[in-house]
């Protein structure tokens, strides 16, 4: 299995998962580094490594209307402080090639959404920067399809590539994820599972999207049991009223139990 290392912090392999988690999108300074700042207490008490995410901008919203947050030039500075605050790396997605330097200013892993994964230019553009690049894989690909994604990011001599999975489209307004192919793309690199993408229901609210965080935990344990190499996670103090994919993000305060569980269940799994 392959392994991407960053200061401290092993992705794959034998190594214990990583947390990527924070609110889908930057809302304001305040809110986001109250976040960052209780994740970052938790994951120290746990002892799970931990990358801070949130995006600036979420070019890909249901409705002309849906709140996408605060941009590139607000929400960069944003990301820095807490990085800079908190000592964290940063993750967050890009939607278009010409956001990718200025993000590779701050961002130590750089997203491409899941939508936007095949879109070489963006792809090609953000392993040029030598960061680590998270690729969402899309809902309509198969594991096995995500080579030629991979390929693609390579070629530019980046090798720190890493997939996540997040469910394929099932019908309509639905999401479902077939955890075999989990071991098959660990084979081409380090997967990371989405939580609470993958219950989500796409446009399933009409003007937005709907979701099922009641069963995050559920497919959180069975990815880690998989041996998943990282958990992506949308959090927020109060889902409810999150300006952005509150229906399945879970709540902060939930977070402490299932982490102990997930942790207990990565112990077992990756145990020599």
């Amino acid at each position: 299995m392959k392994t991407i290392k960053r200061g401290n912090i092993t992705i794959g392999g034998n190594a214990p998962f990583v947390l990527a988690a924070g609110p889908c999108v930057i809302e304001d300074e305040k809110t986001t580094l109250a976040i960052a700042g209780r994740l970052k207490f938790l994951t120290n008490k746990l002892k799970i490594p931990f990358v801070f995410k949130a995006s600036y901008d979420k070019a890909n919203r249901t409705s002309v209307k849906s709140y996408r947050g605060p941009g590139l030039e607000a929400g960069l500075p944003i990301l820095a402080e807490v990085k800079k605050k908190f000592e964290l790396p940063i993750l967050t997605d890009v939607h278009c090639k010409e956001d990718v330097k200025a993000v590779a200013d701050v961002a130590d892993i750089i997203q491409i959404p899941a939508f936007l994964c095949r879109q070489t230019d963006l792809v090609l553009a953000a392993a040029k920067t030598g960061k680590v690049v998270n690729i969402k894989k899309g809902q309509f690909l198969a594991p096995w399809d995500v080579k030629q994604i991979i390929d693609k990011a390579v070629s530019t001599g980046n090798k720190n590539i890493t997939i996540t999975e997040r469910g394929a489209s099932f019908g309509y307004n639905n999401l479902v994820v077939d955890f075999r192919g989990i071991p098959i793309m660990r084979q081409m690199c380090p997967v990371i599972f989405d939580a609470t993408h993958s219950v989500q229901i796409p446009g399933g609210l009409g003007a937005a999207s709907g979701g099922q965080r009641e069963m995050v935990e559920y497919l959180a344990r069975a990815a880690v049991a998989v041996g998943i190499d990282g958990i992506f996670m949308e959090v927020h103090t109060n889902p409810g009223k999150a300006l952005c994919d509150g229906p399945n993000s879970i709540a902060l305060k939930n977070l402490p139990a299932l982490l102990k569980q997930l942790k207990e269940v990565d112990g077992v799994v990756k145990k020599k």
